[in-house]
């Protein structure tokens, strides 16, 4: 029975943090940007400090009408919403947010291959809607998805790869039992390079390229309304709560506090988590879209190649420590 309870509250846990943790990004999104842009809507909508705005948005989505083009394809037009979201509820289970089995989710042995490969899927989510929309411009939009994944995945996957190399196991817990705070030098070009190539998996400013809607409206969504809309949206947070998460544990010591104050937990997790979110909204303020030659010119010119040299550096320190 003390078994039942206690799966029942961590699956109640896992799902409180899927549906809060993207919703509390996107609140901080909205302030940011209102402070650094002069925005009046955030700022001051319900009064105090604009606590509305998210609520606003919330009400304006469940009022819209659900739409489906009459020559789409409807049943993956209506199945992209969840393809694009549901993969990040995986990832958030096998995350490992604190020290001991209570802190370390579900585990999973192969969790780096795991995780990379089902946020792989959630971006096909795009791509799905993109196609099925019968609309040029989604299937523009669509098709930049998909070049998008294929250039970025492999410096993902290299960065990744080298993390793991360091801690001689891919698992996510097992990287985290094996961290030493000599790393973050050592790792830090990778940790770079694998924040990246995220942020341009999620499609997130400068990294916009499908949803540009100066060239193609809102690229693979513009045939998305209402509630289908809010899920895309929600998935984008979602991916940033992962993407944030997961950079964490692989590359800055997860659950690991300085002076030795482990036993924190999952207040480091969630620290370090809220500071590189900040870093993701502040991108997106400062720097303006990039063109589709520099963001494949930036993967296959720059990423991929660091990444390489970090693999490379790993494979050098692991001989020399030997």
């Amino acid at each position: 029975m003390n078994d039942v309870l206690d799966v029942a509250l961590r699956l109640l846990v896992l799902l409180v943090a899927f549906l809060m943790l993207p919703l509390v990004v996107g609140q901080a999104e909205h302030k940011t940007m209102a402070h650094m842009q002069g925005r009046l809507g955030p700022m001051y909508a319900g009064g105090f400090h604009g606590w509305a705005q998210l609520m606003a948005d919330g009400v304006k989505f469940v009022q819209k009408e659900d739409i489906v083009p009459a020559e789409a394809d409807r049943r993956v037009f209506q199945l992209a919403p969840a393809v694009a979201l549901l993969p990040y509820l995986l990832v958030l289970a096998v995350l490992p947010v604190g020290p001991g089995e209570s802190g370390s989710g579900v585990h999973v042995d192969a969790g780096v291959f795991f995780v990379l490969a089902v946020m792989g899927v959630g971006v096909l989510g795009s791509l799905m809607g993109g196609w099925a929309s019968a609309n040029k411009y989604s299937l523009l939009g669509g098709l930049r998805t998909a070049a998008q994944l294929l250039a970025y995945e492999l410096p993902m996957l290299l960065a990744a790869a080298s993390v793991a190399m360091a801690a001689g196991t891919v698992s996510l817990s097992g990287i985290l039992d094996g961290f030493q705070w000599w790393w973050l030098p050592w790792q830090i070009v990778g940790a770079v390079v694998f924040f990246v190539a995220g942020l341009a998996e999620l499609q997130r400013p400068p990294f916009d390229m499908p949803v540009a809607d100066s060239e193609i409206i809102f690229g693979a969504y513009t045939e998305y309304t209402g509630l289908r809309f809010a899920f895309f949206l929600l998935a984008e947070y979602a991916g940033i709560v992962i993407l944030c998460g997961l950079t964490t544990v692989l590359f800055l010591g997860g659950w690991h506090g300085p002076w030795g104050a482990d036993g924190l937990g999952w207040v480091w997790t969630l620290l370090k988590t809220a500071v590189l979110a900040f870093v993701v909204i502040w991108l997106r303020v400062s720097f303006p879209r990039m063109r589709e030659d520099q963001l494949q010119k930036l993967a296959w010119t720059t990423l991929v190649p660091l990444a390489l040299a970090q693999i490379a550096l790993t494979g050098i320190v692991k001989v020399a420590i030997q």
